[in-house]
């Protein structure tokens, strides 16, 4: 019994005696513990107290926010935040200021640059004498400016050019026009959407370089001229187009761009027409002949045909060119030996005579038919006064060996003299008026023989100049870029041989042009709308 007694008391002498050698290790680990946490905290401890000048390139290099970074990059590690109800319902309150507070918060807490380099605040100086830079100088002393000085200055010239800060350079009204604009925005493209049409239109003026235009049948297709047509004229108001040749008949057409059919033709017998014209009512028509001291006048309104046998006063073999005023008041019959005889529309008897040196080849009428301009064969111009019939001026063509033809816009703005040589000059009236060898704005070289024929259209947008001594000798310039259209006449291919005349449509929707083959030739110029 004694010894199963210590037998059973052996294991429980064990379990005390391992329990207190457990007891015993606990406070080791504990002080293990304790001992590895202030390791780790004097090591940290180390690794924050670093010296100030290893902070300040910290600062330098990552900025001053390095205890914001590593905030940020531990919440990015550790994921998206749950948002409860409560805290959703005030982000949802607080959205709409969001934006507002973010530009506030931009404004007062700029972010300061990584680093600043010495060398780039000290000022550099830009030589002005360099070819670029010359028009920037005030003065010569002016050698050399800093770059600040360049800038200002560059910016006052564009200011100057762009008569203020243009729109898209201050920035100040931007963002206000964005704040603005954002209300406005929705209603205006709502609008748009609501409506339809051509959003984009052309231009008013003519573009320069290619001219539209398509070719239309014969403005005579009805009727071609047996021999050369002299003239070719559209009727002032009406959409009409006459034409007259040596054919010795005058014929009149309906101008539809498609078949323009004839309305009447007359016959003068024994009489080849030099030249016909409406008068600016668009009642009559004058016509003189080759070979003729005498001129017809056809008044359409009573059909009926009146010769003009004998002017008095006008001592004259042949009556051969003649202008009309545009105010339908006068008839300017060019004689022989200078001599221009100014007549009276309405009854056709003699005003008065004026005379230029030498022989007269060509006058015109302004617009306002105050003045008269006259081309002689020497090369001069003598302006007129219509009223006194006194010689205002005179003044010479440059380079002109022998003129030929001479033309006034319709707005009184170019006169335009053509010469034996080809080279038509084109001058403002104001130089014209005042000086005596005045300079052309333009030489027109574009002609290789005689230019005999040149037309304003009614907005003087195009000059036409043609020559009747060569095929397709015909330009039509732009004003007042003073190009000439690149497609037209067609290259290379035949279609208006030997100019005689020409003439616009008075919208300018129609070009015309007479040949020696007893077509009038009819162009659609689609730029102008109306006839």
């Amino acid at each position: 019994m004694k010894a199963a007694k210590k037998a059973a008391k052996l294991p429980k002498a064990a379990k005390m005696t391992k329990a207190k050698r457990m007891v015993k290790r606990r406070p080791a680990v504990a002080d293990q513990a304790a001992a590895e946490a202030a390791r780790r905290a004097r090591h940290l401890k180390a690794l924050s107290c670093v010296s100030g000048a290893e902070r300040e390139l910290e600062e330098l290099v990552f900025g001053d926010s390095l205890n914001v970074e590593e905030d940020e990059l531990l919440r990015c590690l550790a994921g998206p935040r749950r948002v409860t109800a409560a805290e959703g319902k005030g982000l949802q309150e607080e959205s709409s200021d969001s934006e507002v507070e973010n530009e506030a918060k931009g404004d007062l807490l700029p972010k300061k640059p990584a680093w600043v380099d010495e060398d780039d605040e000290a000022e550099e100086n830009v030589d002005m004498t360099h070819k670029y830079r010359k028009d920037f100088m005030k003065s010569d002393a002016e050698t050399t400016l800093t770059k600040k000085k360049l800038k200002k200055r560059l910016e006052e010239q564009f200011q100057q050019a762009m008569g203020g800060v243009p729109a898209w350079a201050d920035l100040e009204n931007r963002k206000k026009s964005k704040r603005t604009s954002s209300d406005s925005d929705s209603d205006e493209d709502d609008d748009l959407i609501c409506r339809t049409g051509n959003y984009i239109t052309s231009s008013e003026s003519l573009p320069r370089g290619i001219l539209k235009m398509s070719t239309c049948l014969p403005a005579n297709q009805e009727r071609f001229a047996n021999g050369k047509l002299v003239t070719v004229q559209f009727h002032p108001s009406a959409q009409v187009v006459m034409t007259a040749g040596h054919d010795r008949s005058v014929s009149l057409f309906q101008v539809d761009g498609i078949r323009n059919p004839k309305i009447q033709s007359i016959y003068l017998e024994s009489f080849p027409i030099y030249k016909a014209r409406f008068s600016m009512d668009g009642e009559q028509v004058v016509a003189t002949g080759t070979h003729h001291s005498m001129f017809f006048v056809y008044d359409m309104m009573a059909g009926s045909i009146i010769p003009i046998p004998k002017v008095r006063g006008v001592e004259e073999k042949f009556l051969r060119n003649f202008e009309l005023s545009p105010d339908g008041s006068f008839m300017l019959l060019i004689g022989t030996s200078g001599y221009l005889h100014l007549l009276s529309m309405k009854t056709k008897e003699l005003i008065s005579t004026m005379k230029v040196n030498g022989r007269c080849t060509a006058s015109a009428f302004t617009p306002d038919s105050s003045k008269i301009y006259s081309y002689s064969k020497e090369g001069e111009v003598f302006i007129w006064d219509v009223r006194s019939r006194k010689c205002l001026h005179k003044f010479e063509d440059e380079g002109s060996l022998e003129g030929k033809c001479i033309a006034v816009s319709k707005n009184n703005q170019y006169v335009a003299c053509g010469s034996s040589s080809g080279v038509v000059n084109l001058y403002t009236t104001d130089t014209c008026l005042k000086e005596n060898r005045p300079k052309p704005v333009k030489a027109i070289m574009n002609l290789v023989t005689s230019a005999t024929c040149v037309t304003f259209n009614p907005t003087t947008e195009i000059l036409a100049v043609a020559s009747r001594d060569t095929d397709e000798a015909v330009k039509l310039v732009h004003l007042p870029s003073y190009t000439v259209f690149s497609n037209f006449p067609v290259f290379r291919r035949k279609q208006i041989y030997l100019t005689q005349s020409m003439d616009f449509s008075p919208r300018s929707g129609y070009f015309s042009v007479a040949n020696n083959k007893g077509k009038a030739l009819l162009f659609r110029l689609k730029h102008y709308s109306s006839f």
